[in-house]
């Protein structure tokens, strides 16, 4: 078991891995003490498994070898290896997109959904049958509306579904669309001064091949290029490589990403401020507990309705339960937490130790960052893993495949199962940390210039005049290299102390809530500067704002877009900065890197596997700075990074004349 002192500065896990050591469960932390040392080669980027000749490995010290048996030099590998996991992280988000925007051609099929002369009550099945009730119904109106609105598409005297399937169309045709044009998407959202510089940001690399830009042309054809260009003999130029890292983190954020939180507030409607809780304690030993984790709301959404229904309400009760509990984990938690309130139990590394709680029914998995080891540690307790993603199976989970068109069906049928499970719990084995805290969510774009009185204007005046020195985007993931949560709050802490707005999305988030920063009342201790707490006290808003899960750094993005827009600069001339303190998943790179990419330097509280590269190295901090006007930071001390990312801002401020 791990030997480590003190694993999170969180006391619920803390509390869980104690427990875990009691019982000898293994856990993350175990597992990374036994691979220690890890591999340098690997820490570096300097392991190449691009071909069969290989593996190869570069001497990092200068000796040899010095190039892999193709002859890639370290540069090469360190930079194709980078673009590979920029791709991943991508197509994950990407992929996650599409499945919304089927879903949203699903709800409004024709002869079916939206189209039907009953209102919504009949849906045209894959079997061809007419079944009752549709499973997906348009929520947000004005939503798709103003969606239609930026793609050009026309709403006068058109129905609802004729104007969802117009959206969903375009959507779906930037996944796979042909021609050199950039995203639709891309060109309807990005504000107008950022979209030309990076028209030319190409010519500026003064790279072969690259006059035409970095835009992306296709979200899957970029993706599909990547892996191209890293096959063996292809592209080796590691400004290239990264040239087209650029291209398809922008497929991502301005496509993939886009699409899918735009799609998502459409179908489940937009997020809305409200008040919940976090944490373990959020579990409750007398009900049902059943945690939706993972990224997609597709099926969350239809297990928390699934919960509220009568039958299985009084099942459980007949079982000995007050009542259904859902809870959130993750991104999936995440999603149902800003649209419905829904509790969230905890962020990546505390997927374990819910579980080791003994008091979960049933942990409902879809997609991205579950770990497989969760499902031997579900094995020490009656907690049955259920997985549903046809791309995500899991060995030794109970396999229940989703099929969007049968989503009610299979919902009622998961809630059933983890309610007849009660029975199987041992209540001696229950231990519920008694751990949680209250946050104000529901920050989406909308609600933000809502609750700003219809516009942006009361932000740009609160820099303008230096209430505010800037903004930071909080975004990212859990590392078990670092003690869980502390880069995320000691960070965070360290730039509200600089009247430093946060905006914040993912697991940084989850973090943020169970620490109390997302209430009003953070903005009293000393953690919050003056300026920053007279700004939050003015607008009754907490100094850190919850905008959704990762998928959604979109609206982050969107906001900094509009914000460029009334500045009349590009997002790069801005005063922001984003940051992922805990960087673990592809997809925090991915993100990184489109941050960095739409003009916002972007600081990594960990270092990616680059450090073998040099000229790759010099390229991310410093280059890109002449093509994108931004560039990563890499900083593992906090406070340091505090430093650097007010740095930054206030150069910004110098260059805005503010």
């Amino acid at each position: 078991m791990s030997g480590r002192e003190k694993i999170s500065m969180d006391k619920a896990t803390e509390e869980m891995f104690r427990r875990a050591r009691e019982l000898r469960i293994e856990t993350v932390w175990d597992r990374l003490e036994k691979q220690q040392p890890q591999c340098g080669y690997g820490l570096l980027g300097l392991c190449c498994q691009n071909c069969m000749m290989g593996p190869c490995r570069i001497n990092p010290f200068g000796g040899e070898p010095k190039k892999g048996v193709c002859g890639a030099t370290a540069d090469t590998i360190v930079a194709r290896n980078f673009l590979r996991m920029v791709a991943a992280g991508a197509a994950a988000h990407s992929d996650h997109g599409r499945h919304v925007a089927l879903t949203l051609l699903l709800a409004v099929k024709e002869n079916g959904g939206t189209d039907s002369p009953e209102g919504r009550k009949m849906f045209l099945g894959a079997d061809g049958l007419v079944v009752q009730s549709s499973p997906y119904q348009i929520r947000d109106t004005k939503k798709l509306k103003a969606i239609a609105q930026r793609l050009g598409i026309p709403t006068e005297g058109k129905s609802e579904a004729e104007i969802a399937r117009a959206v969903a169309k375009i959507a779906l045709e930037d996944f796979g669309k042909q021609d050199s044009n950039p995203l639709r998407f891309l060109r309807a959202y990005l504000n107008t001064k950022t979209l030309e510089h990076l028209e030319k940001a190409g010519l500026l690399a003064k790279v072969p091949g690259w006059e035409a830009g970095v835009l992306p042309r296709g979200i899957d054809r970029e993706i599909t290029e990547a892996l191209h260009r890293t096959h063996v003999g292809t592209d080796h130029d590691p400004m290239s490589l990264i040239l087209h890292s650029i291209r398809t983190s922008l497929a991502d954020a301005w496509g993939g990403s886009l699409i899918a939180t735009e799609l998502q507030d459409v179908l489940f409607g937009t997020p809305e401020i409200t008040r919940t809780e976090a944490n373990l304690g959020t579990l409750r030993e007398e009900y049902v507990n059943i945690i939706v984790h993972g990224h997609e709301p597709v099926l969350s959404e239809k297990i928390v309705e699934a919960a509220g229904d009568p039958e299985l309400i009084e099942l459980a009760e007949k079982y000995g339960a007050k009542g259904i509990n859902i809870v959130g984990m993750c991104c999936t938690g995440l999603e149902v937490l800003m649209r419905r309130g829904i509790p969230i139990a905890g962020n990546f590394l505390q997927q374990e130790a819910a579980i080791i709680t003994g008091a979960v029914e049933a942990m409902v998995v879809d997609v991205q960052c579950i770990m497989p080891g969760t499902v031997d540690v579900a094995r020490c307790f009656h907690t049955l893993v259920i997985d549903t993603s046809p791309i995500a199976t899991f060995p030794g989970a109970i396999h229940v495949k989703f099929n969007p068109e049968k989503a009610d069906e299979i919902a009622r049928k998961i809630v059933r199962m983890a309610v007849e499970n009660f029975r199987n719990r041992s209540a001696h084995r229950v231990r519920i940390p008694k751990v949680k805290q209250a946050g104000i969510v529901g920050f989406s774009v909308e609600t933000l210039i809502e609750r700003f009185g219809g516009s942006l204007e009361p932000l740009k005046e609160a820099i303008v005049e230096g209430k505010l020195r800037g903004i930071t985007a909080m975004v990212g993931c859990n590392n078990p290299k670092v003690a869980h949560d502390m880069n995320h709050i000691t960070l965070a802490n360290e730039l509200m102390k600089r009247d430093i707005l946060l905006l914040g999305t993912g697991c940084w988030a989850t973090a943020a809530i169970k620490h109390g920063i997302f209430l009003p009342e953070y903005a009293d201790t000393d953690n919050v500067g003056p300026g920053l707490r007279k700004f939050v006290k003015e607008w009754n808003i907490p100094p850190a704002l919850l905008m959704g899960s990762c998928v959604d750094s979109t609206r982050i993005l969107v906001t900094a877009s509009r914000l460029a827009e009334d500045f009349d600069v590009p997002i790069a001339s801005l005063p922001i900065v984003a940051s992922a303190p805990e960087p673990m998943a592809e997809k925090s790179l991915s993100i990184g890197m489109y941050f960095v990419s739409s003009g916002i330097t972007t600081h990594l509280g960990l270092t990616p596997p680059v450090l073998g590269g040099r000229e790759v190295v010099k390229i991310l901090t410093q280059k890109l700075q002449e093509i994108v006007r931004a560039s990563f930071i890499i900083e593992s001390d906090m406070r340091k990074a505090a430093r650097a990312i007010t740095d930054h801002i206030d150069r910004k401020r110098n260059e805005l004349g503010i």
